[in-house]
């Protein structure tokens, strides 16, 4: 069984505001930072066969935070533009009050699979979907059935390949969430995948640790089949962190959010004597991606 962490990159200036896709030089903030390193904290005893990221800035530092926790012990990170963002083509750099107000806003909360964006660059998000499964499937065949590896994305995508994983029409990937920094973990089957956790931002990692031939002989088969399946699983769906008057509550927010509370984040990212970042706090579990 392959198992896939899905990664969203951390937190930046422009996220829950501005529709940023592949807007090249977006870094990381100072909140994106201390998520990514506190998640590599928690990842940094689970052995990791490979490091896949999208090529854009914030995707590539949150794999590096990830990937520096591990004392140089961590496998080499490697690009893959499949798993970049979702083209938004005229609407990339736009603000999301703005876009919200246009009638393609509807078409992407009721009918995605339909939506192509617009301008020479926009793609649809059937084919960002596609592109990332597929990403997805042959990084799982290169690296094999015994292989725990993570992928570095952005939300719509990681809402794209958890619709794929569940068997769901790409129309109802609006109901799933994907914070900032959050971890989702799928299990890949010759039958089918599993789906063993969604947006969490803060559970522990041991039962995605390696298991003995002991512990194995010891389990009824499919103990562990879609176990946590669903945690946090649209925690809080909805709930607009930068209080948008022109979206619906219910509405997905496109590209991803700033989170519930976006300033608070994992207290063993308390770093900020050391790099001379802010202290920082614990998030919300409800962090909004």
């Amino acid at each position: 069984m392959t198992t896939v962490l899905l990664v969203r990159h951390g937190l930046t200036a422009a996220t829950g505001h501005t529709l940023s896709g592949w807007t090249p030089g977006i870094p990381l903030d100072d909140r994106g930072r201390a998520q990514a390193r506190a998640l590599g904290t928690r990842l940094a005893r689970l052995p990791l066969d490979a490091i896949i990221t999208s090529p854009l800035d914030r995707c590539r530092q949150t794999a590096e935070a990830i990937a520096a926790a591990r004392d140089g012990r961590g496998p080499e990170i490697r690009p893959d533009e499949r798993l970049g963002e979702c083209r938004y083509g005229d609407w990339t750099g736009k603000p999301l009050r703005k876009l919200a107000k246009e009638p393609l806003w509807r078409v992407v909360q009721a009918h995605p699979s339909a939506v192509r964006f617009p301008g020479p660059d926009g793609e649809s998000m059937l084919d960002t979907q596609h592109r990332a499964v597929a990403a997805v499937r042959e990084w799982n065949a290169a690296l094999g059935p015994r292989a725990t590896y993570l992928i570095c994305s952005h939300g719509d995508v990681i809402k794209g390949i958890i619709a794929d994983c569940l068997g769901l029409h790409l129309d109802l990937s609006q109901r799933i969430q994907a914070d900032p920094c959050s971890l989702t973990v799928i299990r890949y089957t010759p039958l089918r995948p599993f789906l063993l956790r969604t947006n969490d931002t803060g559970g522990s990692v041991e039962d995605l640790m390696p298991r003995t031939r002991d512990q194995k002989g010891a389990e009824n088969a499919g103990h562990n089949a879609g176990h946590n399946a669903g945690h946090n699983a649209g925690h809080n769906a909805g709930h607009n962190a930068d209080g948008a008057g022109q979206r619906d509550e219910s509405d997905a927010v496109v590209g991803g959010g700033a989170g519930a509370n976006p300033d608070h984040v994992p207290e063993e990212a308390q770093t900020g004597a050391q790099t001379g970042a802010p202290a920082v706090r614990e998030p919300s579990a409800d962090a909004r991606g």
